[in-house]
């Protein structure tokens, strides 16, 4: 499975965003172990392995509960402590079941709050409650810590695999999520209705003075048809353009950079992939017809901006100057290889960061706007868009 997918992972409709994505079989480029004999393969310099033999044996040894023993679960408990050890709340291990439920995720949809969530500082986060969602109409906003899912599940140990499980459910089944929010002294439980997630690829309108508005929800295949749809109109009806990609998680990679290729030159870099000293960095290029590269472009970012969003905001602040309006982007830029191994459980591993064109690297930092606007909770509450605004008055202006 060569395509790519950019972002976190949504709790309703899955489009297993780890920032990029790929499955292989990690079997097959490892030496083979026979039983425990071969202990010495793949030890790093350095690396006293015996250390894991002594732990097992004081276990297998004395531990009072030998009859509850489950050595194959054991196994899979050392792997899953040598991967929570690396930090990376994108790098996980899962066993067989959640492997299977986890590839088909990313072929199908389910039902859920829809919403995509990461982990930042070690703290479970709303990325972006999507638009028309439960999550939404509850009131989720970018930034939500996820103290507790349920009564007794606090999330300070979960994995992002292991708290999606817990949110999506049965459609029509609820779930009560203890949310954290800004300067809130307390957290306050938000009970969801869960359903099926459809989530339109973008929204567009034609404003005053010529402005084009394209809101894009989600860098599906679906937004490569329905951006040649309105394109014509876009070029014949406006000279301006407002390209909105708040609450947006991510997508294909291959979408972003199609997307890109709408106002960028064919050839000009779109996002680098860097593999650190692995490998190479790999750039990827536009290869559209630059069409509406003539229009004068303003992007809406936000806290619920991440990967794909990420990666056209950087492209076209890159290649073509655009300006960024509205608040720090959320950081996600990572690649993840699904790793399956031969007992059909699986390592999904970061292999890869993305860089915007000028090597400016997306995961951890985000994106800075060149234009910030908060938005207020009063403004949440009255309606107000105050970044809107603001890039409606830079257009105006230009």
């Amino acid at each position: 499975m060569k395509n790519l997918l950019i972002g976190v992972l949504f709790t309703g409709i899955i489009l297993s965003f780890g920032g990029g994505f790929y499955i292989g079989k990690a079997h097959s480029f490892v030496p083979p172990i026979e039983g425990v004999v071969n202990m010495e393969a793949g030890q790093a310099e350095g690396v006293d392995f015996s250390l894991f033999w002594d732990a097992w044996r004081v276990v297998q040894e004395d531990y009072a509960g030998q009859d509850s023993l489950d050595f194959q679960a054991m196994v899979h408990g050392a792997i899953s402590g040598m991967i929570n050890s690396l930090g990376d709340p994108y790098t996980t291990f899962m066993n067989s079941e959640d492997t299977e439920t986890f590839i088909s995720d990313i072929e199908g949809s389910f039902s859920g709050v829809g919403m995509e969530i990461g982990i930042r500082e070690g703290r479970l986060q709303v990325v972006a409650p999507l638009e028309g969602t439960p999550a939404e109409r509850a009131g989720l906003r970018p930034g939500d810590y996820i103290v507790a899912i349920g009564e007794e599940t606090f999330t300070s140990d979960l994995t992002i695999d292991e708290a999606v499980r817990l949110i999506r459910g049965p459609e029509g089944t609820t779930v009560t999520l203890k949310i954290l929010r800004g300067e809130w002294t307390e957290s306050q439980d938000f009970t969801i209705e869960r359903a099926v997630i459809n989530i339109p690829s973008l929204r567009w309108e034609i404003m005053d003075n010529r402005i084009g508005y394209v809101k894009i929800f989600q860098f599906s295949e679906a937004l490569r048809s329905d951006f040649r749809n309105i394109e014509d109109d876009l070029v014949r009806d406006s000279d301006k353009i407002i390209i909105d990609l708040r609450n947006n998680p991510g997508g294909f990679l291959h979408i972003a950079i199609e997307m890109a290729g709408w106002f960028v030159d064919r050839g000009d870099v779109v996002v680098i992939e860097d593999f650190g000293k692995k490998e190479d960095q790999t750039k990827h290029t536009a290869r559209g017809n630059n069409r509406l590269g003539n229009h004068d472009v303003v992007i809406l970012i936000n806290g619920g901006s991440a990967s794909a969003s990420e990666i056209l905001a950087g492209a076209l602040r890159d290649n073509n100057n655009v300006l960024l309006i509205g608040e720090k982007s959320f950081g996600k830029g990572s690649v993840q290889e699904l790793k399956e191994l031969k007992d059909e459980s699986s390592i999904k591993i970061t292999i890869a960061n993305w860089l915007t064109p000028k090597g400016v690297l997306i995961t951890g930092e985000g994106l800075t706007p060149d234009i910030e606007v908060i938005m207020e909770d009063e403004d949440f509450e009255e309606g107000r868009d105050p970044q809107l605004d603001r890039a409606v008055e830079v257009l105006n202006n230009l």
